[in-house]
């Protein structure tokens, strides 16, 4: 027996998409936790937002983070991904100096980083009265990888919040209209 409803109006077609589209957000937040979890890291991929590390990383490259130090400590060139106290957004640099950090465990190791592309050290991005990074606390993890252009998506959204309005419109419609 057909129902009389057309299938945007009826009832179980819309709960059933509903519940497939709770799923897949579901789904997506429990693998970004895992990645949290595996890496060490709140955030295990960032998106390179500027230009300050070009040739390395070019604006739009998705990068993967690592934050568990087996191999030893970080070392000067590695690039790490940091957050400054009180912003939101993380600044990938390169490490050119450490100071402590001697193994016995009771200096804590401190980092000084530069962009590629920037003439002076990131002592003016610090936070007020902050003279390096702290390792443990400062550092969201190290690059082990990279995807070039992958997150420039994720960049034309933040710089025109109508593409969200319009890109949400779209995939809502789209479950909408989803026949089985």
């Amino acid at each position: 027996m057909t129902s009389l409803l057309p299938t945007q109006l009826n009832p179980r077609l819309l709960a059933s998409q509903l519940l497939n589209f709770g799923l897949v957000l579901s789904t997506a937040f429990m693998l970004w936790k895992t990645l949290s979890i595996a890496t060490n890291s709140p955030s295990p991929i960032v998106v390179v937002l500027s230009g300050s590390m070009e040739p390395a990383f070019q604006r739009g490259d998705l990068l993967f983070l690592w934050n568990r130090n087996w191999a030893g400590d970080t070392s000067v060139g590695e690039v790490v991904v940091y957050n400054v106290k009180d912003k939101e957004i993380p600044i990938v640099h390169r490490v050119v100096r450490r100071f402590g950090g001697g193994g016995d465990g009771k200096t804590p190791l401190r980092l000084l980083t530069k962009g590629d592309n920037n003439l002076a050290d990131d002592h003016e991005l610090y936070a007020p009265g902050q003279d390096y990074l702290d390792r443990e606390s400062d550092i969201i993890g190290s690059v082990v990888g990279y995807v070039p252009l992958v997150g420039y998506v994720t960049i034309l959204l933040s710089e025109y919040p109508w593409l969200k309005t319009v890109m949400l419109g779209i995939m809502g419609l789209a479950v909408m209209l989803q026949r089985e």
